[in-house]
C-alpha cells in the first residue's frame, strides 16, 4: 500500500519543535539577573531623586532639589522661559532667593539694547526641559518657584530615569548578543548598573547622562546596519538624530558623529546621505537656532570669552590716563588722536592695571574692551561675556580646581590615574583596555571597527582636554569624576564584554575583576546624593596628604 502520509526526506530538516525554540535555561537565568539588576538600580535612583535636596541656604534655611551652580544654571533658564517667556535670568540673579543663584552665567546685550544675565549653558537642552515643565504646569498648576521639589523631582524622573531605564534594557540586549559566557555577561551588566558614574549623575539635570544614553542608542541602531545589512532610511535617520543630540550635549562627541557617519557611509552611501546626514543637520539647526534666539549669536556662550574685533588703536602714551581713571571717572580728553565713537561721558574701569580696561558709554549703553598690545592700546568690541562685575570667573576669584592646572602633564596624570582619574576611580576600564587587545588579536576581526571607533574617540577626547587653555583645565570643576568623558562610558562597556568573557574561567582573574568592580562601585556611590562633589581620592589627598591644585 502506498502511504500518503507526508514525511521528511533525508535532505529536509525536520521542523523545530516547541522545545527547540525556547531559550536555553542559562539564557533565561541571565535575563532574570539582568532584570533584577535593572530593577535594583532604577529603584535606587528613584529613591535618591525623591530624597535629593540642596543644603540649607539663606535666612530661612530653604532647600530645593537643585544641587549646584551647574544644574541651577539650566533650571534658571527653564523657569525664565515658562514663567517669564524669556531666556534672561536677571530675576534669579538679582532675586532674594539664593537657591536660584548661579555662577554659571554670562552677561551681554539683549534685544532691548540693555545688558542682561543668561545661563552659560547651550540653550537646546534647557529649552526642551522648559517644554516638559510647561506641560507639568498646565496639567497640575504647580509652579516651580512655589513647588520646586514637586516639579523638580517629577522632571528628574521623566528626564533621567525613563531614558536610563531604556538605556539599561538596550545595553542588556547588546551584552547578551556580544557576550559568550554567563559570568562575563553578568559581570558587565553589574558594572553597567552600579559601577559607573552615569547612575551617580542621574539625580541632577546635566548634559552628560543624555549624551551617554544617545551614544549607546545610536550604536544599538547602527550595529545592525554594519553587521546585518539592515539599511532602512529610518534606521539611518534615527542614528543621526541620536548621534547629533549627543554632540549637542557634548561638543567632543562631534568626533563620534563624524566617525559613525563615515562607517555608515561606507556601508550605504545612500542611507548615510538621505537618512543620517539630514538628521544630524536637523539637530544642528535646533542647537544653533535656539542659541541665536537666546543670545542673538550663532556661537554658544562658552565661545564668547575673548574680546571682539579692533575698533581703533592708540599709542600707550595717549592711553596713559586710563589707569588714573578710577571707578568711575569720565574719560574726557584721555583718548586723543584717532577718531573714535566714544562720547565725552564715557567712563573707564580698570580690569588689570596697565593691561586691560573696560569703557562704558552711557550714550548708547555699549561697553568696549581696551587692552595693551605691544606699543599700542587697542579698543575692541566687547565679546567677553564672562567678564562682568563680581564674576566668579575672574582669574583672582576662581577657587580650587577652577583655577586650572598649570602643567599639562600633571593634568593628564590626574585625568587618567590621579584624583579625578578614569582608571583610578573606576578601574573596571582597565579591563576594557584588555578587551581592546583581545579584539585586535582575533584573526577574523583584525582591527575591528568597534576598537577603531572607541580607541580613536578616547584618544581624541583626552588630547582635546589636555590641550585646553589653563582656565579649562579644571577637571570638570567640582564633580564626582572627570565628567567630560562620561559620554564614552557605554562604548567602554562594550569593550569590557570580551575581557570579562576571557577571564571568566580563571579564578584569580575573576577575583581581580571583582576587586576592580568593588572600587568602581564605591567611587560611584561616594557622591550618590550629590554628584557635584569631589571624588574620594581628591578629598583624601586634600585632607590627609597634600592639597591638590
Amino acid at each position: 500500500m502506498t502511504n500518503n502520509t507526508s514525511h521528511h526526506t533525508s535532505d529536509t530538516p525536520p521542523a523545530p519543535s516547541r522545545a527547540d525554540t525556547q531559550p536555553a535555561p542559562s539564557a533565561l537565568l541571565r535575563c532574570s539577573i539582568y532584570t533584577l539588576l535593572i530593577v535594583l538600580v532604577v529603584g535606587t535612583v528613584v529613591g535618591r531623586i525623591w530624597k535629593v535636596e540642596s543644603k540649607s541656604v539663606g535666612p530661612n534655611k530653604s532647600k530645593t532639589p537643585f544641587l549646584s551652580a551647574n544644574d541651577r544654571s539650566r533650571w534658571c533658564t527653564v523657569r525664565a522661559l515658562v514663567n517669564d517667556g524669556t531666556y534672561v535670568i536677571d530675576k534669579m540673579t538679582h532675586g532674594k532667593d539664593p537657591n536660584w543663584k548661579t555662577i554659571d552665567q554670562v552677561k551681554h546685550r539683549g534685544p532691548d539694547g540693555r545688558e542682561h544675565f543668561y545661563s552659560s549653558k547651550p540653550p537646546l537642552l534647557p529649552t526642551l526641559l522648559a517644554g516638559e515643565y510647561w506641560v507639568i504646569r498646565q496639567l497640575t498648576g504647580a509652579d516651580i518657584v512655589q513647588f520646586p521639589f514637586y516639579v523638580g523631582r517629577i522632571m528628574l524622573l521623566v528626564t533621567n530615569v525613563l531614558p536610563l531605564l531604556l538605556y539599561f534594557v538596550v545595553l542588556a540586549r547588546l551584552i547578551e548578543q556580544r557576550g559568550k559566557t554567563d559570568w562575563g555577561r553578568i559581570y558587565v551588566m553589574a558594572a553597567a548598573t552600579f559601577g559607573t558614574f552615569l547612575t551617580t549623575t542621574a539625580v541632577t539635570i546635566n548634559n552628560h547622562l543624555p549624551a551617554a544614553i544617545c551614544v549607546l542608542l545610536a550604536m544599538a541602531i547602527s550595529l545592525p546596519i554594519w553587521h546585518k545589512n539592515q539599511r532602512s532610511l529610518f534606521r539611518f535617520f534615527a542614528a543621526g538624530l541620536l548621534a547629533g543630540f549627543a554632540a549637542a550635549n557634548e561638543l567632543p562627541a562631534l568626533s563620534f558623529v563624524a566617525l559613525l557617519g563615515v562607517g555608515l557611509f561606507w556601508k550605504s552611501p545612500k542611507g548615510a546621505m538621505l537618512g543620517y546626514l539630514p538628521a544630524v543637520v536637523a539637530v544642528a539647526a535646533a542647537f544653533f537656532g535656539t542659541n541665536y534666539i537666546a543670545h542673538q549669536s550663532w556661537k554658544p556662550p562658552y565661545a564668547h570669552r575673548n574680546d571682539g574685533p579692533v575698533i581703533f588703536s592708540m599709542s600707550t602714551a595717549q592711553a596713559a590716563p586710563l589707569d588714573q581713571q578710577q571707578i568711575p571717572g569720565p574719560l574726557g580728553d584721555g583718548l586723543t588722536g584717532p577718531a573714535h565713537p566714544l562720547s565725552p561721558d564715557a567712563t573707564v574701569k580698570v580690569r588689570i592695571p596697565g593691561q586691560r580696561w573696560v569703557i562704558l558709554d552711557p550714550r548708547n549703553g555699549m561697553r568696549y574692551a581696551v587692552q595693551l598690545a605691544g606699543d599700542q592700546v587697542e579698543v575692541r568690541h566687547w565679546d567677553h561675556w564672562y567678564d562682568y562685575e563680581k564674576s566668579y570667573w575672574h582669574a583672582d576669584r576662581r577657587r580650587g580646581v577652577d583655577r586650572g592646572e598649570v602643567s599639562q602633564s600633571v593634568y593628564l596624570l590626574h585625568m587618567l590615574v590621579g584624583h579625578h582619574g578614569v582608571f583610578s576611580l573606576t578601574p573596571i576600564w582597565l579591563l576594557s583596555l584588555l578587551g581592546m587587545g583581545i579584539l585586535m588579536l582575533q584573526r577574523k576581526h583584525r582591527a575591528p571597527g568597534l576598537v577603531v571607533l572607541v580607541g580613536t574617540l578616547t584618544v581624541v577626547c583626552v588630547v582635546f582636554y589636555v590641550l585646553r587653555p589653563l582656565q579649562d583645565r579644571n577637571y570638570g570643576g567640582v564633580c564626582c569624576g572627570f565628567r567630560w568623558l562620561f559620554w564614552l562610558i557605554p562604548l567602554w562597556l562594550l569593550l569590557l564584554v570580551p575581557a570579562a568573557d576571557a577571564i571568566s574561567g580563571k579564578r584569580i582573574w575573576r577575583t581581580v575583576a571583582l576587586v576592580l568592580l568593588l572600587v568602581s562601585v564605591a567611587s560611584a556611590a561616594y557622591a550618590s546624593l550629590n554628584p557635584w562633589s569631589h571624588p574620594w581620592i581628591y578629598d583624601y589627598l586634600q585632607t590627609v596628604l597634600v592639597t591638590p591644585p
